[in-house]
C-alpha cells in the first residue's frame, strides 16, 4: 500500500516495491508508451522556442528571488487576496490544513463537494478526512476521477491515471458508473465522463481547487488545465476554497509570461494550456459568493531552511523529470509510495517527512542527470539526492549493515597497503561464487548485486601490482 506525504507512517522501500511493479509487464508498457509520447512532443515544441534556455534560467531566477524573500510575499498576497474580497487561512501542516476545510464546509451544511485537481490535497489526505465528516468528494479531473473510481493512487503528477489503459479504465467506469453497454472508444468513455460530472457541476455547492500559482501583487490564483472541468469548479459553485503550498507564491502577474511558456510544454507537449483559469476574490454577480484560500507549510519551512536543497520548492510540478527517468519509466509511480512520484518526488518526499520516513527514496535514481536537463525550472536533482543520502547517513537512518560496510570500506581504501590487502582477501573470497569466468550469485547482503547482473570476478592482477612490476622489469 502507498503511504501518503501527510501521513507519519514509513513508506515501504522502494527497491521491495520496485520489483513488484517491474514484473507488471502490462504497467510498464502502459507507462512507457504515455510518457514516450509526453515526451516526443515536448522535445517538439521545446525546439521551437529560441531563447528555451534564457527561459528556464528566468524560470529558475523567479523562484529563487521568492523563496529568499517568502515571508514578505505571502504577507503581501494576504493583503491583496483580502483587499479583493478573499479570505486568507494558513495552515502550518495536514490535520489543520483538513479541519479548516472541513469546518468551512460544515459552516454552510453541505455534504458533497467538487475538486479540480489539486496534488496538496493528496497529499494531506483530504479525501479521507473529507469522507471521515459525513463530506462526499467527486474528483472533476478526468485522470483523477479514474484513479478515485477505480479506488486506485495516482502514478504521475500530471497525468495520474498514466498506469491504466483504455480497456481498464472503460471496465472501471462501466461498473461504477453502471454503464453495462458502455463502448471502448476514447469518445465514449469522455462523454460517459462528461455526462456523469455535468450533474455535479450543476448541483454540488462548494467548490476545492488547487493553484499552479499565487500572485503576491494581486492576490489572484492560476488554475492551468486541458479538460474545461477546473473552469467549471471555479466559476459554478457558491463556494471555492482553494489549497496551496507556500511555495507556489509568485511576485508579479507579468511573470506568468514566463511560466505560461515553460509549463505547459514541459508538462503536456503543449505550447499553451487549453484553459488558464485566473481569479481573484470575488465579483457580484460572476463566479463564486465566498472565496478561502489555505496557505500549508506542512514541512515546507524545513526545506527553505536547508540552503542546499532549498531549490526542491522550486518545482511547479510539471512532470518533465518523471516522462525522462529511466528509474520511473520502469516502475510507475507506485513504486514510491507517496503522491509525489519520480525524481521530484525522491527529493521532495523525505524532506516534507523530515528524512524520517521514506529512507530508500534519494537512492531511487541512477544519478543519470536526465531529470535536471528537462527540468524547466533548473532544479539541479542529482546533486540534491547526493546530498539527501549523505543526510540518511548522518542522521542515522541507514541501516546498520550498511553502516558497518560503509566504515570497513572506507578503512580499507584509507591506504594503499590496507587496499592491496583486501584485494588479496576479496580473491580468496570470490573463488567459491566464480563459475566460468563470471560470478552468477552472491550470498546474503550481497545478493542484490547479481540479482540482475553477472559481474566479472576481481583480477589476478590490480593495476597497481602491474605497475610495480612493470617499473622492476628491464627497459630495453
Amino acid at each position: 500500500m502507498s503511504v501518503r506525504v501527510g501521513e507519519a507512517a514509513t513508506a515501504p522501500e522502494f527497491p521491495v516495491a520496485a520489483k513488484k511493479l517491474v514484473s507488471n509487464a502490462q504497467i510498464r508498457q502502459n507507462v512507457r508508451r504515455a510518457t514516450d509520447i509526453i515526451r516526443n512532443k515536448r522535445a517538439r515544441v521545446v525546439e521551437e522556442v529560441d531563447d528555451w534556455e534564457q527561459l528556464r534560467r528566468a524560470g529558475h531566477e523567479i523562484k529563487e528571488h521568492v523563496l529568499r524573500h517568502l515571508d514578505f510575499y505571502l504577507q503581501q498576497f494576504e493583503a491583496a487576496c483580502t483587499r479583493a474580497g478573499g479570505v486568507v487561512h494558513w495552515a502550518s501542516d495536514a490535520a489543520e490544513a483538513n479541519r479548516i476545510i472541513v469546518d468551512l464546509i460544515r459552516a454552510h451544511e453541505a455534504t458533497e463537494v467538487i475538486k479540480v485537481k489539486t496534488m496538496t490535497s493528496d497529499e494531506i489526505r483530504l479525501n479521507p478526512a473529507l469522507q471521515a465528516a459525513g463530506i462526499t468528494p467527486y474528483e472533476t479531473d478526468l485522470a483523477d476521477l479514474i484513479v478515485q473510481l477505480g479506488e486506485d493512487q495516482p502514478s504521475h503528477i500530471v497525468v495520474p491515471a498514466l498506469h491504466r489503459n483504455r480497456m481498464e479504465i472503460r471496465r472501471i467506469f462501466s461498473e461504477k458508473m453502471n454503464l453495462p453497454e458502455l463502448g471502448y472508444e476514447p469518445e465514449d468513455l469522455t462523454a460517459a465522463a462528461r455526462a456523469y460530472l455535468r450533474e455535479k457541476f450543476l448541483r454540488v455547492p462548494i467548490a476545492i481547487s488547487g493553484g499552479n500559482f499565487a500572485i503576491a501583487e494581486t492576490g489572484s490564483v492560476c488554475v492551468v488545465e486541458s479538460e474545461g472541468n477546473g473552469r467549471m469548479c471555479l466559476s459554478l459553485p457558491r463556494v471555492l476554497i482553494t489549497l496551496i503550498g507556500i511555495e507556489k507564491i509568485i511576485p508579479k502577474f507579468r511573470d506568468l509570461e514566463v511560466f505560461l511558456q515553460l509549463l505547459p510544454r514541459s508538462a503536456t507537449g503543449e505550447r499553451m494550456n487549453p484553459y488558464n483559469s485566473i481569479w481573484t476574490g470575488v465579483s457580484p454577480g460572476s463566479g463564486p459568493r465566498e472565496f478561502h484560500v489555505v496557505l500549508l507549510d506542512n514541512g515546507r519551512t524545513n526545506v527553505l531552511a536547508d540552503d542546499f536543497s532549498r531549490e526542491t520548492l522550486d518545482c511547479i510540478r510539471c512532470g518533465a523529470c518523471l516522462n525522462a527517468c529511466p528509474v520511473y519509466r520502469q516502475t510507475g509511480g507506485h513504486a514510491y509510495g507517496s503522491v509525489y512520484a519520480g525524481p521530484i518526488g525522491a527529493i521532495l518526499t523525505p524532506q516534507l517527512q523530515a528524512m524520517q520516513h521514506s529512507q530508500s527514496l534519494p537512492y531511487a535514481s541512477s544519478l543519470c542527470g536526465a531529470c535536471y536537463e528537462v527540468c524547466p525550472v533548473k532544479i539541479n536533482i542529482p546533486e540534491i539526492l547526493v546530498h539527501l543520502r549523505g543526510r540518511v547517513v548522518e542522521e542515522g537512518h541507514a541501516p546498520i549493515v550498511e553502516r558497518l560496510a560503509m566504515k570497513a570500506a572506507g578503512y580499507a581504501l584509507e591506504t594503499p597497503e590496507r587496499l592491496s590487502l583486501a584485494q588479496k582477501a576479496a580473491r580468496i573470497a570470490q573463488i567459491p561464487f566464480t563459475h566460468d569466468g563470471v560470478i552468477r550469485r552472491l550470498p546474503g547482503m550481497l545478493a542484490g548485486w547479481t540479482a540482475v547482473r553477472d559481474l566479472a570476478p576481481i583480477p589476478k592482477q590490480s593495476f597497481r601490482e602491474w605497475w610495480a612490476k612493470r617499473q622492476k622489469e628491464p627497459r630495453l
